[in-house]
């Protein structure tokens, strides 16, 4: 377990409880001895998220999606170490991988570790889980049912509004009703509506809004944004906008 130390030590709070927690414990043998694993359970802060929070209940999540159509894909499991790689560096990609494996063993209750998230973090936060969610399970190129019906169990759980569901998954579409989706309008807004509903998701989806959490998640955070942007240039060109 030493080698997970410094990372679980470098920020878990809330997820070191709950369902979460006792999966991650599970999966990492033991960790009920705070000295072994690096962890000062005093400075634990269980109303504040902490990038451990978010990356565990990431890998949790990515799990239960991964499980939900009966087979794990190689592909999914490249893209979750690429994502890891790309936010952490190879070593802390290799420990979370190996974390994702042990926990794909187990049987995880969804709505439990939804709750949990929900009641313990950020909105926005919550939402760029989902944007991460429908990544992983847009890995092979197909999004399938089982899929899709886990993720929209998640938000639902997760306390996520439906039209900020629909955006997040109108994101991965490149189609012009999708784009419309994206930005929460209906084709036949007038261009000032339109305007004024780009800036407010832009707000919403801000890399910003997660920045807390740091740097490297923020960069991932911007993959949305720009999703954003591009949905807005779809649909600007089609009505022929500057």
């Amino acid at each position: 377990m030493a080698k997970f130390g410094k990372w679980i030590a470098g920020g878990l709070g809330w997820a070191f409880l709950g369902p979460i927690g006792g999966l991650i414990g599970f999966a990492l043998g033991a960790m009920v001895d705070g000295q072994e694993n690096g962890l000062n359970q005093q400075e634990l802060k269980p109303g504040t998220t902490t990038q451990g929070d978010f990356i565990t209940s990431l890998v949790v999540l990515m799990a239960a999606v991964m499980k939900s159509d009966g087979r794990i894909l190689k592909s999914e499991l490249d893209y979750v170490k690429d994502f890891f790689v790309r936010s952490f560096g190879l070593e802390q990609a290799q420990q979370a991988t190996l974390l994702l494996r042990n926990i794909l063993e187990q049987n995880i209750p969804v709505e439990e570790v939804s709750r949990q998230i929900g009641q313990r973090m950020d909105y926005s936060t919550r939402l760029e889980l989902i944007h991460l969610l429908f990544g992983i399970s847009k890995a092979d190129g197909f999004v399938s049912p089982e899929e899709l019906k886990t993720v929209e169990r998640i938000a639902y759980y997760m306390g996520i509004k439906t039209e900020d569901f629909k955006s997040i998954q109108a994101l991965f579409s490149d189609n012009l009703d999708s784009a419309y989706a994206a930005l929460e309008v209906n084709p036949d807004v007038s261009d000032d509506e339109l305007k004024k509903a780009y800036r407010k998701m832009a707000v919403k989806y801000h890399p910003d809004k997660v920045a807390y959490l740091g740097e490297e998640l923020k960069n991932q955070a911007n993959d949305k944004f720009q999703q954003l942007n591009a949905a807005y240039e779809r649909i600007k060109k089609a009505r022929g906008l500057n």
